[in-house]
């Protein structure tokens, strides 16, 4: 957990941004922010309003990809699709 901790502070470096400054960002407690950096510990909400401050929240939705399907017919109808071939363009010559 420390390893997250450091990464939240190399970060927050990286913008040349105070922990005072990172917090008020985030809507926490500057407490709260150096317990983060110095333990990687925090609530999950927390960590998600310190990605959000430091604009590494684009990776949260990472964690938790869609599902491929949930049963046999979705996949079934999911490769139809990606198998379905792309309608030509018509060849002719533009005016």
């Amino acid at each position: 957990m420390s390893d997250l901790g450091k990464r939240i502070k190399a970060r927050r470096l990286a913008l040349d941004l105070t922990q005072q400054v990172a917090a008020a960002k985030a809507g926490v407690a500057h407490r709260t922010w150096r317990r983060m950096e110095a333990e990687g510990r925090a609530s999950i909400e927390d960590l998600v309003r310190a990605a959000i401050a430091l604009r590494c929240d684009e990776g949260i939705v990472a964690l938790f990809p869609d599902m491929a399907a949930s049963n046999m017919d979705e996949l079934l109808a999911q490769q139809r699709k990606a198998t379905r071939p792309l309608p030509q363009r018509a060849r002719g010559t533009r005016p």
